[in-house]
């Protein structure tokens, strides 16, 4: 292969630098023309821009997607305004720019700000829009995309002890993305989720106009609540329903080993977790440990709990129903709804509450991530075999999340989000690591894989569902700009079922032309039998 000559090297990486600055100017341009306010230089950074790269990796947690080899926006545009928005909407259409946007950047397979199949594109960072508006008399807040869940929590404990939000337990998601999804939370199983509890909500439509509730119809309201993100139109804010929160709220986290019976104890688990009274919520998270003098690993099951009400009436109830787990009143922490919010989300007991406003989460590393829906207690055979898997991996973790209450009385296809009735638990599968070597690499994306085929035993096949917020391109992805309904079925089916054929019926109307798109977007279908 002839390689250029450095002559020739330099003129194409200036050329090259020249096309992407007047992408740039013209964009630019182009916003100023089209928005009511005006376009700050800050708003706009390139790569070439000394704060790019810590920029964008901000708010992104996978370093997969932050490699050098992943190609990277050519610019970032952070709007001040919703006419930016509108703005960017327009101006990406009319120069023919490819356009990804994100809210918190909690996205698994980095779809958000990264894109391996369609390039160049540019980044619109919804970050500086996070207001968060409570009105208490109306039991409401409108929340702006940008807000993190944390920062929702927070604004609502400001003005009230008694009203809470059924969203996320990561403090750090930001609202815009995690409700597209569903939301799951500790408070699913009295409320259901984030996406239930959504009364109005503001988009910029493919044409950039703003549309609420009223204005965008409730096919395309009811698409944008559950039926993943970024594949209608851009949220710029939900107007939430606040539900009531008892004064007194008890949280509580039991470990069991295997040498202290985990696997019968998580057996029993499987058995009651989806009957027990919907005020209480227990997930399992699975880790592998060192224990004993000479720190053998092992695995630990950790019963992590939030109760709505007082620790005696909570040990009357574990007592009634799941005895097994040895629930002790020293293990029951008596707290406030805000401060469970920070308990369960791992911070430290002495944490002020006014640490949910920082946003964003410095934590990254390389991961893979998948999910699985439950619907018959795994055997105490399977769970040895899990453990034996689990055993083999540097830093494995599953968290069981219960179904029931709520989640069993509200229908498949009140919102996108299909997942309801039938389900015992959700599990999501996490490997995480340091190296970023394609061996490292190659090594634990194995695993996990291995690790879901053994599974499949154990979980529904017709489809093997999966969990939207979790994105998993192992599960197939568009190929092109056009996308297949036969191709995104693949998925599709898996993270929607019954309503997959719905979601593409409303993205074909509203986004014909599949400007909204990335590697697992709702495809369009526009005649019957295309696609």
């Amino acid at each position: 292969m002839a390689f250029p000559s450095l002559p020739l090297l330099v003129l194409l990486v200036a050329a090259s630098s020249a096309t992407a600055i007047s992408v740039q100017q013209n964009f630019i341009q182009c916003l100023d023309a089209n928005s009511d306010h005006p376009i700050p230089i800050s708003a706009i950074c390139s790569q070439t821009n000394s704060s790019f790269t810590s920029l964008l990796n901000s708010t992104a947690q996978n370093l997969r997607y932050l490699s050098p080899a992943v190609p990277k926006p050519e610019f970032i545009f952070v709007p001040l305004y919703e006419s930016h928005v509108q703005a960017a909407v327009i101006c990406a259409q009319k120069l023919a720019f490819h356009l990804r946007f994100r809210s918190g950047g909690h996205d698994y397979e980095g779809l958000s700000y990264a894109s391996e199949i369609e390039t160049p594109f540019i980044l619109l960072d919804l970050g500086k829009l996070r207001s968060v508006n409570v009105d208490i008399d109306d039991n409401s807040a409108w929340v702006q995309a940008g807000a993190t869940v944390g920062e929702v929590y927070y604004r609502i404990s400001e003005k009230s002890k008694a009203h809470g939000f059924p969203a996320g337990l990561c403090s750090s998601l930001g609202i815009g993305g995690h409700i597209t999804g569903g939301a799951y939370g500790s408070m699913m199983r009295k409320y259901g989720l984030g996406a239930d509890n959504v009364l109005d909500a503001r988009i910029v439509d493919v044409n950039g106009k703003i549309l609420d509730r009223a204005s965008m119809g409730e096919d395309l309201f009811w698409a944008i609540r559950g039926g993943g993100g970024a594949s209608f139109g851009i949220i710029l804010a939900w107007k939430i329903k606040l539900v009531p929160v008892p004064e007194t709220v008890t949280v509580f986290t039991v470990l069991k080993t295997l040498e202290q019976g985990a696997t019968k104890t998580l057996y029993r688990w499987q058995q009651v977790a989806d009957k027990l009274v919907e005020d209480l919520f227990i997930r399992v998270m699975i880790q592998v440990t060192k224990a004993g003098q000479k720190g053998e690993r092992t695995i630990t099951t950790s019963y992590n709990a939030l109760f709505l009400g007082d620790a005696e009436t909570l040990l009357r109830v574990m007592n009634e129903s799941f005895p097994e787990l040895g629930l002790t009143r020293k293990d029951c922490i008596e707290t406030s709804w805000i401060k469970s919010v920070l308990y369960i989300a791992g911070f430290p007991s002495e944490t002020p509450p006014e640490v949910l406003l920082q946003g964003k989460s410095l934590f990254k590393n390389y991961f893979k991530a998948k999910s699985d829906f439950v619907q018959q207690p795994i055997p105490e055979t399977g769970l040895e075999g899990l453990w034996e898997r689990l055993l083999k991996e540097d830093s494995p973790l599953m968290i069981w999340n219960p179904y029931g209450g709520m989640m069993a009385n509200i229908s498949e296809s009140e919102i996108p989000f299909p997942h309801r009735k039938g389900n015992l638990f959700k599990i999501q599968y996490v490997t995480s690591w340091y190296d970023g070597s394609d061996e490292d690499k190659i090594k634990h994306m194995d695993w996990i894989r291995g690790l879901y085929d053994y599974m499949s035993a154990y979980v529904p096949t017709s489809p093997r569902a999966a969990y939207v917020n979790y994105r998993d391109l192992d599960l197939g992805m568009n190929r092109n700009k056009s996308g297949s309904l036969a191709e995104a079925s693949a998925w599709g089916d898996r993270y929607f079922k019954g309503n997959f054929r719905r979601l593409v019926q409303v993205k074909s109307k509203a986004d014909p032309d599949n400007f909204f798109r990335h590697e697992q977007s709702i495809p369009v279908v526009l005649e019957q039998g295309q696609g």
